[in-house]
């Protein structure tokens, strides 16, 4: 695992927001208490997911409002098209996360 400090814990109360990991776009999701990761890009037409809204468990692409499942990065109109998901820690108030 190699996981990278993406982020400081946020202090405001936005359940979604873009990080850059190693040049990467990521949408970091809060959902309940627990932080998921996944890529920052929409596949469908390039949208940044990190500026998305959530609906439950799936993270909404602001453009055109494709879902993605924020545990498994698929796409509920085409489960073949997901984004990347990544492992997500919390130490010592900052997030974590693993792009290996």
């Amino acid at each position: 695992m190699s996981f990278v400090k993406v982020a400081a814990l946020p202090d405001h109360a936005d359940p979604v927001f873009e990080v850059v990991g190693e040049g990467r776009p990521i949408a970091l999701c809060r959902i309940d208490n627990e932080w998921r990761a996944i890529g920052g890009v929409c596949p469908h037409r390039g949208g940044p997911l990190g500026h998305g809204a959530l609906e439950g468990e799936h993270l909404l692409c602001p453009w055109h409002a494709w879902a993605f499942h924020t545990a498994t990065g698929a796409n509920d109109f085409d489960p073949t098209c997901r984004v990347a998901t990544y492992d997500v820690k919390v130490e010592n108030g900052e997030i974590w996360i693993d792009l290996a």
